[in-house]
């Protein structure tokens, strides 16, 4: 199944697909949102389709929203493919390099994205999404992780580099958080429908306007999606509705290779089997003065 939220912001409604088409979730909830996943809505909505008690929609032409509402954590994982850490000018690391984003940062996988004030090195990074479907603390092992797994998603993982490295303070969140910079979806995709159970040969791409920046697969990441899970366990507890970012391949605008963001640029970010991404990159602009009223 995927799941996926429609409509304009604020009036997002709740809709999954199977091989009959789009449906309304409206009658099982009102959002996919932590709440759905903890409480078997990915279980219900199968029964619910196999018993053909759910409407069909139409979803041509409709704004597609992040497929998860506003998670209560954004935890990302860095420098966690080989090649792009060499890019980066770094040895493989030891163990994850963790780091936060901001609930806010998530938007539609289509929306504009601003460039932040005073941004100078705006980078976009294609990554696998984990969505969490129920609460995680202190897994046993990596096993373990499979069954805390609602689904998948492609993200954007949007930096400023310049704010991340160079004013970082020794801390990456710094350069992670403007609003919008983690375009996310369009679909959150069940397991079942991901090609390997382990998710380890799944090809990543980004293009910008038009020409291939990153083209790599999840075979190179150096701490795989149950590794992560099982080990950000033991620092953390991840809610239901969390997403995990589990870090980007080589071919970002770091690497000195290409330019960074400007104002006109599209980025085009895919995942095989879940799904593409594109965002227009428009310039920050003072938002007007707030009216006086009597």
């Amino acid at each position: 199944m995927r799941f996926a939220r429609i409509g304009t912001p604020g009036q997002e409604r709740p809709v999954v697909q199977d091989g009959a088409g789009w449906h309304d979730l409206g009658s099982l909830t009102a959002d996919v949102d932590g709440a759905f996943l903890a409480s078997d809505g990915v279980a219900r909505t199968r029964a619910a389709l196999a018993a053909g008690t759910l409407a069909a929609v139409e979803t041509a032409g409709a704004r597609f929203a992040a497929p998860v509402a506003r998670p209560s954590a954004i935890v990302c994982v860095g420098m966690n493919y080989a090649a792009h850490a060499a890019e980066s000018g770094s040895a493989p690391p030891e163990a994850p390099v963790v780091f936060l984003k901001t609930p806010n940062t998530v938007a539609g996988p289509d929306d504009t994205v601003t460039i932040p004030r005073g941004s100078r090195r705006t980078d976009w990074e294609v990554e696998l999404a984990v969505v969490i479907g129920s609460r995680v603390s202190y897994l046993d092992s990596p096993e373990q992780a499979r069954a805390v797994i609602a689904g998948y998603a492609v993200a954007n993982d949007l930096s400023e580099r310049a704010w991340q490295l160079e004013e970082s303070g020794g801390q990456w969140s710094k350069g992670k958080c403007a609003p919008g910079f983690t375009p996310l979806g369009p679909w959150l995709v069940t397991p079942d429908e991901v090609d390997g159970a382990d998710v380890a040969g799944l090809r990543l791409r980004s293009w910008v306007n038009g020409e291939p920046r990153q083209d790599s697969t999840t075979a190179d990441l150096i701490f795989g999606v149950d590794v992560l899970v099982h080990t950000l366990s033991q620092y953390l507890a991840l809610e239901p509705g969390d997403v995990l970012l589990t870090g980007t391949p080589e071919g970002v605008a770091l690497s000195g290779r290409f330019p960074y963001l400007r104002p006109g640029d599209v980025v085009e970010t895919e995942i095989d089997g879940l799904g593409r991404q594109r965002q227009e990159y428009v310039a920050w602009a003072a938002e007007p003065a707030a009216e006086a009223h009597a």
